[in-house]
């Protein structure tokens, strides 16, 4: 969230904040529910304080006027009574449309409502030409047994999978690929829950908007996270850092669940929107210094692209647009990957920066060496998310009997493995 101060300095940069986001919020419902809060709060603060110098007077006081302490106090007692519930609610109130206000996005990222207005910043590579007729990754799965995508639906409807063989290999072979690089990069490995509180995924702006989109467990109320930054984020949650311990650079590691309510109809062939999936995630909690947390942006992207070129996938980098980045971003770019089966790139990777816009919502608190308490800025990227990954990676590096050449960089990780499936076992 933004600090409230700001909001009421700066009320236009805010609102069009609102506007090129397509954030469902009416600021000057806001700003009353802050202006009534205020005001009751002020009010029960003055009666309490009264209350207590009546308490506290009342010992000391002449016999005589003791009772007209009590009676008085007795008195403002039962006006806070109606009182506090009332200013309950209106801090939850407050509280509720305060989680909604957008992130001011960067002057330098293109405005508009959707991907149409996304620009693309750089690519890398050439998409492949093909001298047979090539398949797409559900007929090379299919054909070397690696994914059974049929049965999986009567294990858990429809959505899912389950992989196979050598498929899996490959599969954790891309994780620890990722995990090394990050880790000689300065990243420490964090295996986290799937499991999250909801206080977590309010910490990371997931909620309240997106709470559709989140697998809920009644009975334990708890909630089913869709990555792992959710975890990483409230990790240090009410802790008072110093900033000699900043950057907090995190490599999580988890199983990672999303309903994609919101994406009916949408990529239903296949590994592309599934509801489970494996992620390496890369977070970072740095100093709140603007210009420290762009070059931990780049560092976030350039770890990113690393990762795929080593794969040998061509693929873009987006600008992603105001309409598009979410509430919280002051900019997000994304890594698209090339899926010849579409005859276009699809996104595989998003890299965002939200200055202490989480740290707010999550208390993620540093003391600076000036002595004063500051809110940290956080950072996450993608590092690698499967199965979605493999899809490039086997259309791409597939051949015409229907085997998939490994990427040079990927069979140290698989025994020296050159090519998988087709004629191999």
């Amino acid at each position: 969230m933004l600090d409230i101060d700001f909001i009421t300095e700066n009320p236009e940069a805010v609102r069009r904040a609102i506007r090129t986001k397509g954030v469902d919020l009416d600021l000057d419902e806001l700003l009353r529910a802050y202006d009534d809060m205020k005001a009751a709060l002020q009010e029960v603060e003055a009666l309490r304080a009264e209350r207590n110098r009546l308490s506290k007077a009342t010992g000391s006081a002449p016999k005589e006027e003791r009772q007209r302490y009590i009676d008085q106090s007795r008195a403002i007692g039962e006006r806070l009574k109606g009182l506090e519930p009332a200013l309950r609610d209106k801090e939850a109130r407050y509280r509720a449309l305060m989680l909604r206000v957008p992130n001011l996005p960067s002057d330098e990222e293109p405005v508009g409502d959707d991907e149409d207005a996304n620009v693309v910043h750089h690519t890398w590579g050439e998409p492949p030409g093909f001298s047979f007729q090539a398949r797409d990754h559900v007929q090379l799965v299919e054909l070397n047994g690696w994914a059974d995508l049929t049965r999986s639906g009567k294990l858990a409807g429809p959505r899912t999978y389950t992989l196979k063989g050598r498929l899996v290999e490959i599969e954790m072979a891309i994780w620890r690929m990722a995990i090394d690089l990050l880790t000689e990069r300065g990243f420490t490995v964090i295996e986290v829950p799937s499991l999250a509180k909801e206080e977590a995924l309010i910490g990371t702006g997931h909620f309240p908007s997106g709470v559709e989109d989140v697998y809920y467990l009644e009975k334990d109320d708890l909630y089913l996270s869709g990555t792992s930054e959710v975890s990483l984020n409230y990790l240090h949650s009410g802790e008072i850092l110093s900033e000699a311990d900043l950057p907090r650079l995190y490599a999580g590691f988890s199983l990672c669940f999303r309903r994609e309510a919101g994406a009916a109809g949408r990529d239903v062939r296949g590994l592309f929107r599934v509801h489970q999936f494996f992620k390496v995630e890369q977070y970072v909690m740095c100093p709140a210094d603007r210009d420290e947390s762009r070059r931990w942006f780049g560092r976030l992207l350039d770890n990113a692209e690393a990762l795929v070129q080593a794969l040998e996938l061509p693929y873009r980098v987006i600008r992603t647009c105001t309409g598009e980045m979410g509430a919280g971003k002051v900019r997000m770019w994304d890594i698209e990957c090339w899926v010849p089966s579409q005859g276009r790139y699809r996104e595989t990777h998003s890299v965002s920066e939200l200055y202490d816009w989480q740290a707010r919502r999550a208390d993620l608190r540093y003391r600076g060496a000036d002595g004063k308490l500051r809110h940290a800025y956080t950072l996450n990227n993608t590092a690698v998310a499967t199965p979605r990954l493999l899809i490039p990676l086997l259309e791409v590096h597939q051949q015409e009997d229907g085997s998939i050449r490994i990427p040079a960089a990927l069979r140290p990780y698989l025994r020296g493995l050159e090519t998988a499936g087709g004629a191999q076992p």
